[in-house]
């Protein structure tokens, strides 16, 4: 089962140093690039959400294809997806 492409391109985001996030995997938060528990709702799903800490104040660019090779942070994958 693939993860659904919320956007084709990241989304910048600011962090806190010592601050944990929950980056979305399934694609289908309506908080996107951050999960909203969304995956909970639909049974056998099997994206769950992938917890990271920010090691330092920073603006940081998080995947939104969800199909990056660096979760949860964007690596250009996106420029190689066929359509969304």
């Amino acid at each position: 089962m693939q993860p659904n492409i919320f956007k084709k391109g990241p989304t910048a985001v600011q962090v806190e140093k010592g601050k944990t996030y929950a980056w979305c995997t399934c694609g289908l938060s309506e908080t996107n690039p951050f999960c909203d528990g969304h995956h909970k709702t639909i049974e056998g799903f099997p994206f769950k959400s992938l917890k990271f800490t920010a090691e330092e104040d920073a603006e940081v660019w998080l995947c939104n294809c969800k199909h990056t090779k660096n979760p949860p942070f964007c690596d250009g994958n996106h420029k190689h997806l066929s359509s969304i």
